[in-house]
């Protein structure tokens, strides 16, 4: 089954999350802003994808961040992700590792299908 990793209300989760249910691709949801998400996790990501990919500088957390708190490396963006899981990318969706991020209906035919 497939874990995936994201907040609830944002709409790109809500695309994703629609998609995989009308597909009928069996999945389990994690709210990272309600449940939490351990260093743990975001290192084991961080074995995946570098932490400019994995933080999601598109939103609207990333852009009301001065200079001086945006991550440089990847301790400062470990960090910034569990200070305030909102700037993690999303949805991530894995099975044992990262099977996709973020939402395309294309990239998903393809992955899932």
């Amino acid at each position: 089954m497939y874990k995936v990793y994201g907040i609830k209300n944002c709409d790109t989760m809500k695309k994703a999350t629609t998609w995989l249910t009308d597909n009928n691709i069996p999945f389990e949801f994690h709210d990272y802003k309600k449940e939490g998400i351990s260093a743990e996790k975001i290192q084991e990501w961080l074995t995946q994808k570098p932490w400019d990919v994995l933080i999601n500088k598109a939103g609207t957390t990333w852009k009301k961040l001065s200079d001086e708190e945006k991550a440089t490396d990847e301790i400062g963006a470990l960090k910034l992700m569990m200070e305030k899981p909102s700037m993690i990318k999303r949805p991530i969706v894995e099975k044992d590792k990262i099977v996709v991020m973020g939402f395309n209906s294309d990239n998903y035919e393809q992955i899932f299908k």
